[in-house]
């Protein structure tokens, strides 16, 4: 994501190591190229030049200010708070007021709307404990309402549909009858895609929102296709006058222009953005953790974020208790790894943290790599999950052939789960171990004291120097 602008902008920064401070001559060499990264991210020039010239006025306002900061850190400070002005300023939030709530869902042939209007359901329902309903209403794509159907059962969430009828507002206004009966608390109208410049198609979408009223009217935008995708949202919003802005594909060839320039464009915030193809990887959009990633900063706070989603505290306690007593088995091995994966796309997690951005892109992670390891740890039985130590010679040949693995796989991974055992006891007797989680001993607010001290006994007395 934004890999191109990243390593463009990072360029720009670069010409001022070395420099003692900031100068007229080495600002206006970064702004330069500061300028050139957004034109090749697809950004307007006229936009790039605007801000960058504000760049430029903060940087020359700041020259004599803060020597003690690098110049280059000074200019990745200014170019950061900028772009989180330029991309909204902060996360806009989704309107639950209605009752129902109505979110009448609007976008281009190909934008990703159905797919968008499933994260979006699965999204209220586990986040915001809400019961939503998915509405079939585009009655021209023949696989439409096959593919909301599917969505709908793949995550648990009613959709309502009308396979004869031709007619979406009628649909729209039966689904929000059909949820006050049956008490489902949000409506998303998943509506045909169109084209702009299709006149009878955007007169329908202005007649829908027209007899529905929604609480909130989304547009869902391709980020693959940079700055024509705002100039779409320009002409649609024109037509009906949207809430908010829904950037889908940022997994893709993004180059980064429709992110930054769609709020300074159309007015609309970003609300949310959306990464392949599966049902939890929708995010609310924050303007400044986007900036904190495109200068190769990482998202710690989204990364801690996900997984406190995951977090337990009384499994954290018993797995403390467990690895203290050097107990912890395959059963809890394979809970952990599933929680870790439940945060995401591993590639992507590590790319969250602060200094991995880089190295992320180079690593060559299969998520499908842990499905080996399961099969292994499967293939055991209920006893030999719970207790690693009596795996022996025969029963790593059986567990072998169930899971149609060789015993030198067998072999290497128990080997390596028992040296991460090992580890894990030993760091257990170090004092503060769990305290960077909540709730175990050690953490701050917990009431743990982290580890006893040592008694006197037991504390060693510093060795005497020999008399020469």
């Amino acid at each position: 994501m934004f890999e191109s602008l990243s390593d463009r902008l990072d360029g720009a920064f670069k010409l001022l190591t070395g420099e003692n401070k900031l100068t007229e001559i080495n600002i206006a060499q970064s702004i330069k190229e500061i300028r050139r990264a957004l034109v090749a991210a697809d950004v307007n020039y006229k936009i790039a030049k605007e801000f960058t010239d504000k760049v430029k006025e903060q940087a020359l306002g700041q020259q004599n200010v803060l020597k003690s900061v690098k110049p280059g850190e000074l200019m990745v400070k200014i170019v950061m708070d900028e772009l989180v002005q330029l991309m909204g300023g902060q996360a806009a939030g989704i309107n639950l007021k209605g009752k129902p709530t109505v979110v009448l869902v609007a976008g281009l042939q190909g934008s990703g709307k159905t797919t968008f209007s499933g994260k979006l359901a699965h999204f209220l329902k586990t986040k915001k404990q809400k019961n939503p309903l998915l509405v079939a209403c585009d009655v021209y794509r023949p696989a439409a309402i096959n593919q909301i159907s599917v969505l709908g059962e793949q995550i648990g969430v009613s959709v309502y549909k009308e396979v004869d009828n031709k007619n979406p507002v009628e649909i729209a206004l039966k689904a929000i009858d059909h949820a006050k009966i049956h008490n489902l608390d949000v409506v998303i109208v998943d509506t045909a895609g169109r084209l702009s410049i299709d006149e009878e198609m955007m007169k329908e979408i202005a007649n829908i929102k027209e007899a529905i009223l929604p609480e909130e009217t989304l547009f869902v935008v391709d980020s693959m296709t940079g700055q024509d995708a705002v100039n779409t949202a320009k002409a649609f919003n024109e037509v009906i006058d949207y809430d908010g802005v829904v950037l889908t594909k940022l997994d893709g060839d993004t180059r980064g222009g429709a992110a930054l320039t769609v709020k300074y464009t159309v007015g609309k915030p970003i609300k949310f953005v959306s990464m392949g193809e599966k049902m939890d990887t929708l995010d609310v959009f924050h303007p400044d953790r986007m900036a904190q990633r495109i200068l190769g900063m990482g998202d710690i706070v989204s990364f801690v974020e996900k997984a406190q989603e995951q977090f337990d505290e009384v499994e954290a306690k018993r797995l403390e208790k467990k690895i203290r007593k050097n107990k912890f088995d395959f059963n809890d091995f394979i809970g952990q790894l599933n929680q870790i994966r439940k945060m995401g796309d591993i590639k992507s997690l590590i790319g969250m943290i602060p200094g991995m951005s880089k190295a992320a892109r180079n690593l060559d992670i299969d998520d499908n790599a842990f499905k080996k390891v399961e099969a292994i740890i499967q293939s055991m039985t209920p006893h030999e999950r719970s207790n690693p130590e009596v795996i022996n010679l025969s029963r790593k040949k059986r567990i072998a052939a169930g899971c149609g693995q060789t015993i030198d796989d067998v072999n290497r991974f128990i080997r390596q789960f028992d040296q991460m055992r090992k580890m894990m006891h030993k760091m257990s007797k170090t004092p503060g171990f769990g305290a960077g989680m909540p709730g175990m001993p050690g953490a701050p607010g917990s009431g743990g004291g982290g580890g006893r001290k040592p008694s006197s006994r037991m504390r060693k007395k510093p060795k005497r120097k020999k008399r020469r």
